[in-house]
């Protein structure tokens, strides 16, 4: 069920096999270990001057915490998130007792790739979305100025793609993983690839 990346070149294992599923177990548990793990992964993330913006809100399968972060997912990501082991909502610290808190979005990005990763070292899989509603995180967990959710993520261990019934969702979870070409993306200028 993995999609192994496609790449000429060897990359860690974690990178190869990370994709986004969204066929998940309903019936496998993430536990307190793997979360743990993921959790400490993010947590040694860089941030700009060591100002760790990243936060979490973290909830399992059937807690209230995962039911209210479900309630504010976009339509399209509740058809199959509800079957995750967790949901995660990523927030970022947006002011510190110096002031505004400078790439707090990029070092909340950092966080999240880690714990992605680490969830794939785990044996698992997750997903990022950005089709949640924040104000309704911001509003059901009474979130405190400066503290904003910036992204859901999903996380657990993988299914068979036909427990997701839509046809349309089958097909874009066995089709094929695919990136630009590397020629497209790293240049000395632009038309001048370096490989």
């Amino acid at each position: 069920m993995e999609k192994p990346a496609e790449t000429s070149v060897p990359v860690t294992e974690e990178i190869a096999r990370r994709w986004s599923p969204r066929a998940f177990d309903e019936t496998a548990d993430v536990s307190d270990e793997q979360l743990r793990a993921m959790l400490e992964a993010a947590r040694w993330a860089p941030s700009s001057g060591n100002t760790q913006p990243a936060r979490y809100l973290v909830g399992r399968r059937g807690d209230e915490t995962f039911k209210n972060i479900y309630g504010s997912l976009a339509d399209g990501n509740k058809i199959w998130a509800h079957r995750a082991g967790v949901l995660l909502i990523g927030l970022v610290v947006t002011h510190n007792e110096k002031g505004e808190i400078p790439h707090a979005d990029y070092g909340l990005g950092l966080a999240s790739q880690n714990l992605v990763l680490q969830a794939v070292r785990e044996g698992l899989v997750a997903h990022q979305m950005g089709g949640f509603d924040p104000y309704a995180v911001i509003r059901d967990f009474e979130l405190p100025d400066g503290l904003m959710p910036r992204v859901a993520i999903a996380a657990g261990k993988q299914a068979a793609p036909e427990i997701l019934e839509a046809e349309r969702l089958i097909e874009r979870e066995i089709a094929p993983r695919v990136r630009i070409p590397l020629s497209d993306f790293a240049f000395s200028s632009p038309g001048n690839p370096i490989f």
